[in-house]
């Protein structure tokens, strides 16, 4: 279609591609002559729509050519001047190009959650100071534990806190101060929040049928905080806000993250590594301590016998590994050589009563 600028009429036309120019032919008789230097393209650049070209100053002649191979065929027989105008060969080009940048955003995403995150996660939590993990913690156990729900009875708190120091006794040293807060909760859990804080819920307390049980358990939970598994998986986990406050060390504007980090440290699987980790270490604690770690052992057994049962209630099944791999692997970690025998602990008191701790 041809439009000669001066009035609205369009007029049918005959277009020849010729080397230095197209040869115009109108409906009305007429023959033009237009050279490439002198036509502009401004319109047809993308898929399905009508090429426009013009040729003069503020009222122009156009051409309009719905024909998708005219371009194409235009580079073809005159690519000397292929840059004045749109290459559908590229636009083709653009389109697998663009396909190929959107597989490169899918990998480097899927990259960056299985690698990178994991990654700066464990470069986070290896650099941020105890105070920082001690805030953190303090901060989770106070929405997990709220008022009212920690059980402070002091005289079995006591037993329990004396438990937990003949645990460490062994340890060269540590940075952290742990802290057992028993919460009257029927769900059979305990978990470990950065910073030394262990909860520990009553219905795992009630759980346990002698002291070197809940010792087992609190041994695996401490090599948890040692290892800064918890602070590894929370900032992994929680937001990439509280990743970037961890690698700047900004402690004030981590305790907003105190409500979503409890409510993922209360669900949360470790890696397998990380469990095995937790395992190995907690074994080495009970066996350097002189503490038998049958009564580790014997825990795990009673969980698998209870896994039939899983509801709500054992949620230590749910976010721990299946209690007959760790029995199997408890019981080879147990056979390795002590320089002592056993000892018992609370020699001559009523296990049984420390489930008095709630009231």
């Amino acid at each position: 279609m041809y439009l000669d600028g001066r009035t609205p009429a369009r007029q049918r036309a005959q277009i020849r591609l010729m080397r230095g120019g197209l040869e115009v032919s109108t409906e009305s008789g007429a023959t033009l002559w237009w050279p490439y230097g002198e036509v502009r393209q401004t319109q047809g650049s993308y898929a399905g729509e009508e090429v426009r070209l013009e040729r003069g100053g503020d009222l122009p002649e156009a051409l309009l050519v719905a024909d998708a191979d005219f371009l194409a065929s235009l580079h073809g027989i005159s690519p000397e001047v292929a840059s004045r105008f749109h290459d559908p060969g590229r636009r083709r080009r653009r389109v697998a190009l663009t396909v190929l940048a959107a597989l490169a955003v899918v990998a480097i995403a899927a990259g960056l959650y299985l690698w990178g995150i994991p990654a700066a996660a464990a470069v986070a939590a290896a650099r941020v100071p105890v105070s920082w993990e001690e805030r953190f913690g303090r901060s989770i156990v106070e929405h997990l534990v709220p008022a009212g729900k920690a059980c402070a009875e002091p005289t079995r708190q006591r037993i329990i806190d004396d438990m937990v120091k003949v645990v460490i006794a062994p340890l060269p040293r540590t940075p952290y101060t742990f802290r057992v807060t028993v919460v009257d909760d029927p769900t059979v859990n305990a978990l470990a929040a950065p910073g030394g804080f262990i909860v520990v819920f009553r219905g795992l307390l009630e759980e346990t049928r002698t002291p070197e049980e809940l010792a087992g358990v609190l041994a695996h939970e401490i090599e948890h905080v040692l290892q800064r598994h918890a602070t590894k998986a929370l900032v992994q986990h929680v937001s990439t806000g509280l990743l970037f406050t961890a690698l700047t060390g900004d402690v004030s504007g981590v305790m907003a993250y105190g409500l979503e980090s409890a409510r993922v440290l209360g669900t949360l699987r470790y890696s397998r590594a990380a469990e095995e980790e937790a395992d190995a270490g907690g074994m080495r604690l009970l066996l350097a301590a002189r503490i038998d770690p049958a009564g580790m052992i014997a825990f795990f057994e009673g969980m698998e016998k209870r896994r039939g049962e899983a509801g709500p209630l054992l949620k230590y099944l749910s976010t721990h590994p299946a209690p007959e791999e760790r029995v199997a692997r408890l019981t080879r970690l147990a056979r390795a050589p002590v320089p002592a025998p056993s000892r018992k602990l609370l020699d001559g008191y009523d296990w049984a009563d420390i489930r008095r701790i709630c009231g």
